[in-house]
């Protein structure tokens, strides 16, 4: 029986190769593409797969691109996707389409999944998943966690076993602090050692990406600052000289820090702040409720002075790929990297943002006092972010399965994600078909554009009467008072609507 990999998106079946050889088809590309200098991505996932194209769309250099991916079920798909003409991701940003076409075009990007390709790369962008795992209670309650460095190890070793021996390898993927220099260095050094080639010229960088799924995805790349070092001097004037054809250097200028330690730091500690802030209103939401205040307007009044502009707002809960784990990375490189104590404050905001989902659903069941057995609830939006289609630890996973524990009928809304992959769920992208069912209950649970528009507000007003729980403040202070004619509606952080 021959293995098959499913487009999650286009439900489109691909089969798996039976043997790992496409030596051809990257010299045909090769061929194609002659005087270029190449570019290999290792991973094309949310990140590798922009970054491949906007690689190939430098305005500085003309680039042939390669992004390499594991040949299995769950990632085969997007090598056959891409080579087929069709981008392996739905995103808001019209640039990505068009960046993806012009990429066809010109026949600069391919997509393999034979390692060969690394022996005739430049320059290696490294764009692999790095994830903590965690041990929780009741799945809310974070226990315990773990980091296993091992995919990543043997996804460098491969880099190793086939590169140049003056090749450039730039780590994009969110490490711990001490990675370049304690994991990727000694690896590539010994697997070139090992080939009789000299470990001296090989050039070692870091440079985290700020990827901003959304309408801006292609920007948050290619139009944004940049953070970066190298394990010595050649590596870092060879990462500068790289990124100037990269990123719009003369509007966002490079930062260069001073070494690897120390970009890898600031990757997690930006994202550690972020999460902190985030838990630090979470308690206060609670307050605002019982309180009976409006937690919105007094942020919004507080946001006046220039020093608390960044103050955050009640939500449902944090999800994504990195402020769930990044600062669960920083305190496990200080206890395993640095032989240090543990990030107590960085911990604790991540136990706190993984209870939001169980919070807002406390809130609801305080506020709805009925049973929810057999009750229509839609939910719209299971994304992490609004109007982006990525369900990776998405907080909506949580409140999701608590409205189930108690039998609720749950329908699914999203216009960005056809299938919910981590619960196997189709997903109703049509917001029409889904309002025209017979609902109980609406969840505003992602803040979509199109959960704005009048017309959405529109129908909601026409349709009997119903409960309305906004989780992340969508709705407009116009909008509450138009629905609360007819139904009933509250917003989590918003006590003065008890």
């Amino acid at each position: 029986m021959v293995k098959k990999s499913v487009n999650p998106i286009s439900n489109q079946e691909y089969d798996l190769p039976n043997h790992l050889d496409d030596k051809n088809g990257i010299e045909q590309f090769i061929n194609h593409n002659k005087n270029k200098k190449i570019i290999v991505v290792q991973g094309l996932g949310f990140v590798g797969s922009v970054m491949s194209i906007v690689c190939a769309n430098s305005p500085k250099e003309e680039y042939a691109v390669i992004g390499v991916d594991l040949p299995n079920e769950d990632n085969y798909w997007k090598i056959a996707s891409i080579n087929n003409g069709v981008f392996p991701l739905v995103a808001e940003d019209k640039k990505i389409n068009l960046y993806f076409k012009n990429s066809i075009k010109k026949g600069n990007f391919y997509a393999t999944y034979d390692s060969y390709a690394y022996s005739l790369a430049d320059t290696i962008i490294v764009d692999i998943n790095l994830d903590v795992q965690k041990k929780s209670i009741d799945n809310f309650l974070l226990d315990s966690f773990d980091l296993d460095l091992s995919s990543f190890k043997s996804a460098i070793s491969s880099i190793g076993e086939n590169c140049k021996e003056d090749v450039l390898v730039l780590v994009e993927t969110t490490v711990p602090p001490g990675t370049c220099k304690q994991v990727v260095a000694p690896i590539l050094k010994k697997k070139l050692t090992d080939r009789g080639l000299s470990n001296s010229k090989v050039k070692i960088g870091h440079s985290y990406e700020r990827v901003m799924p959304g309408p801006n995805y292609i920007d948050s790349i290619q139009n944004f600052y940049r953070v970066f070092s190298g394990i010595d001097k050649k590596s870092i004037k060879s990462l500068k000289r790289f990124l100037e054809t990269i990123i719009s250097t003369d509007e966002y200028p490079l930062t260069l820090l001073n070494d690897t330690n120390a970009t890898e730091m600031a990757k997690v500690l930006e994202n550690s702040y972020r999460s902190m802030n985030i838990a630090f209103i979470v308690e206060w939401s609670r307050f605002a409720e019982e309180a009976g205040v409006n937690l919105y307007e007094v942020v919004k009044s507080i946001k006046m002075r220039s020093t608390h502009s960044n103050m955050m707002l009640p939500g449902i809960g944090v999800g994504g790929y990195c402020l769930t784990k990044d600062p669960l990375m920083a305190s496990w490189s200080r206890k395993n990297m640095f032989d240090s104590i543990s990030l107590e404050q960085s911990e604790v905001s991540v136990k706190i943002n993984d209870q939001m989902p169980k919070f807002a659903f406390e809130f609801f069941i305080s506020q709805y006092k009925e049973s929810l057995k057999d009750k229509k609830v839609l939910f719209l939006g299971v994304s992490y972010r609004g109007d982006v289609g990525d369900t990776r630890y998405t907080p909506v996973s949580l409140i999701y399965d608590l409205f189930l524990s108690e039998h609720a009928d749950i329908l699914l809304n999203d216009p960005l994600v056809p299938f919910w992959e981590q619960k196997d769920i189709q997903v109703e992208t049509n917001l029409k078909l889904s309002l025209k069912k017979k609902i109980d209950v609406i969840i505003i649970s992602t803040g979509h554009s199109s959960y704005q528009s009048k017309r959405f507000i529109e129908i909601i007003l026409k349709k009997p009467s119903l409960t309305i729980f906004d989780t992340i403040g969508l709705l407009t202070e116009n909008h509450i008072k138009l629905l609360q004619r007819k139904h009933k509606v509250f917003v989590l952080g918003r006590g003065d609507l008890n």
